[in-house]
């Protein structure tokens, strides 16, 4: 199970901390990401990390912004994001990743916590 927390409201240049808590998996087998939905729109990636947490990538629309790490031994995932912009509010999902397939896409995730709301106002 995937549990986000974190989300909330704030102004544009804002900063906040997403965490994802998983239990009842070997959360330090998985590769994972976060993926987001803005109202009306499709599910886009925004940033995913791998197993060790040695290897991360970003949409572009984050990169420079947002930061996703992880911590194996708690068994949870973050999303640190800085700068926040009014794009940047939408649903906030943790997800992991299926085996040999690419990050960038959202098809990619086949198991999926519930998400966090994030709203950031101009």
């Amino acid at each position: 199970q995937l549990q986000a927390s974190g989300g909330g409201s704030v102004q544009a240049g804002g900063s906040l901390r997403l965490s994802c808590a998983a239990s009842g998996r070997t959360f330090r087998s998985y590769d994972m990401g976060w993926i987001r939905q803005a109202p009306g729109k499709e599910r886009e990636f925004v940033a995913g990390i791998n197993w060790s947490g040695g290897v991360t990538y970003y949409a572009d629309s984050v990169k420079g912004r947002f930061t996703i790490s992880r911590d194996n031994a708690k068994n949870t995932m973050y999303l640190q994001m800085n700068s926040l912009k009014p794009e940047d509010t939408a649903v906030y999902y943790c997800a992991v990743k299926k085996e040999s397939s690419s990050y960038y896409y959202t098809s990619s995730y086949d198991y999926w916590g519930q998400g966090t709301q994030v709203t950031v106002s101009s």
